[in-house]
């Protein structure tokens, strides 16, 4: 009888130490998780741990290895244009399914559901604004909505924005990021490729600026039209850029490409990037250009006074 009380005793005291041992490590992995959650970010290239904070005030670039992480439209914004200055253009600007089109779903509910799970209304933001004081004319596509595809509405309002930069004589930045052209509009988003080269052709011919920047990634119809168009061509470390993907071209090929293929490391060896810069040095890089490239205004004194300078500089 003594035995199995003592047995008893014993059972219930490994039980509440067993018990005190799972309540604890339940309790200690939720802590570790409110403690992780949102503070801490792992680089996807060297999976070293950085605090989130810090991350963001190097513009979402790794301090290790220099991975750029995908940015969405409003950090770039922020990264770029001065504080207040930002202006949005044709916000009101919605995209519609003329073709009816379904896949897995209905277009029509890929793009409510879309707007509703990242609040924009499509997959590029236009807007005027200043980068350190001078004017620009901003371009951003962001890679969340539909992967950065461009659609008609994303075609109307680079045009838009484009026409506003040639009337008043600004230079224009795309920040360049997509898929390609948006397959569930069909020639209709096809056709936006030729629209927005005409408004950059209209820009050119008015002797202004024009600055592509090819992100991770850029491909397929963006690639083959306004991307690769620009005065002045300058692309992210390791960005992919490209038009069709690296499995079609291998299988079209029947051979094994190089590992760097389609980076802006390989376009920049061939010519077709001009300048490979990274992120955080990307508005000081813009706003050198942009400063080269403004018209110089000179007055009759200023001629007057370089001729003097010239007239007297001959006589010594």
């Amino acid at each position: 009888m003594a035995n199995n009380e003592e047995s008893r005793g014993l059972k219930s005291l490994f039980d509440w130490f067993a018990n005190r041992r799972k309540s604890g490590s339940t309790s200690l992995e939720r802590q570790e998780r409110e403690i992780a959650d949102g503070l801490w970010h792992k680089c996807s290239k060297c999976s070293v741990l950085a605090y989130t904070k810090d991350l963001k005030a190097n513009q979402m670039v790794c301090v290790e290895c220099g991975h750029h992480n995908r940015v969405d439209s409003d950090e770039r914004i922020r990264q770029l244009i001065d504080n207040n200055t930002w202006k949005p253009l044709d916000e009101h600007l919605r995209p519609t399914d003329p073709l009816e089109f379904r896949d897995r779903k209905l277009y029509s509910d890929r793009l409510r559901e879309t707007q509703d799970k990242i609040g924009l209304i499509d997959a590029v933001r236009t807007g005027l604004g200043q980068i350190n004081s001078l004017p620009i004319a901003l371009g951003v596509m962001d890679f969340r909505f539909m992967g950065g595809s461009m659609g008609s509405v994303v075609g109307e309002r680079l045009t838009r924005m484009i026409e506003q930069a040639t009337q008043r004589r600004y230079p224009v930045v795309i920040i360049c990021t997509s898929g390609g052209a948006r397959m569930q509009e069909g020639m209709l988003s096809l056709m936006q490729m030729a629209k927005i080269s005409a408004a950059l052709q209209r820009h050119k011919d008015a002797r202004l600026l024009y600055i592509p920047v090819l992100t991770n990634p850029t491909t397929g119809g963006v690639t083959a039209s306004f991307a690769m168009l620009g005065d002045i061509i300058l692309a992210e470390p390791k960005a992919t850029i490209g038009f069709a993907g690296r499995r079609v071209i291998e299988q079209t090929l029947r051979e094994k490409l190089p590992e760097n293929f389609q980076t802006a490391e390989d376009l920049l060896q061939h010519g077709f990037v001009d300048d490979i810069v990274p992120r955080t040095q990307l508005k000081n890089t813009l706003t050198q250009l942009i400063a080269l490239h403004q018209p110089v205004l000179t007055t009759p004194h200023m001629v007057l006074w370089e001729t003097m300078s010239l007239t007297s500089t001959a006589a010594e």
